[in-house]
């Protein structure tokens, strides 16, 4: 079974066109129009072994940055489909230098999002920091998982939100596993 997903977002504020593999080796096409973006979706790529195409463009930083969150999350939501056999959750403790980001996750159809950056009200290279939490609450809604995400210390904001994404990137590593053949949960449905 493929664990893949291609899906195009088209608004009168941006265009969105991601495709998304699964079972990837962290190859990445990522053209946002923001540098810190791309470098936090290669990071996000990398980590997790997954492949990532995506291709955004629009009219405000804010509206391009939150619906790749949401086109991201439904990719997610669909490659991995019914979840049969995945190991559902994921947790990961990841250092970027000074600081220590801790990411837990649980791919089961709901959304729950508790998160606690420790970022300074600042932009981060060319993203605002508002941006970066509409992007996490955009793409935990989408892809319906459970996200608990914290920065436990650090001084440098840019290396929090690396230290984040690259905590996210293993936990999703971790939960998109097949494990099984059986969908993890006892309602027998995720």
């Amino acid at each position: 079974m493929e664990r893949t997903a291609q899906l195009n977002r088209k608004t009168a504020e941006t265009d969105i066109s991601i495709e998304l593999i699964l079972d990837g080796s962290g190859k990445h096409e990522i053209e946002t129009g923001f540098k810190f973006m791309d470098h936090m979706l290669v990071l996000l790529t990398r980590h997790s072994g997954i492949d990532l195409m995506v291709k955004a463009s629009g009219d405000l930083t804010h509206h391009i940055i939150e619906d790749i969150g949401i086109v991201l999350g439904e990719c997610f939501a669909k490659a991995l489909g019914d979840k049969k056999g995945i190991n559902r959750y994921g947790s990961a403790l990841i250092p970027m230098d000074e600081s220590i980001a801790r990411c837990v996750i649980d791919f089961c159809g709901r959304k729950a999002l508790i998160l606690d950056l420790k970022l300074n009200e600042c932009d981060i290279e060319d993203v605002a920091v508002e941006d970066v939490r509409h992007f996490y609450n955009s793409f935990a809604e989408n892809a319906k998982m459970n996200l608990h995400l914290h920065v436990l210390y650090g001084d440098d904001q840019h290396h929090k939100v690396e230290a984040a994404f690259k905590a996210l990137a293993r936990a999703i590593k971790e939960a998109i596993k097949i494990v099984s053949d059986e969908i993890p949960s006892t309602k027998g449905v995720l």
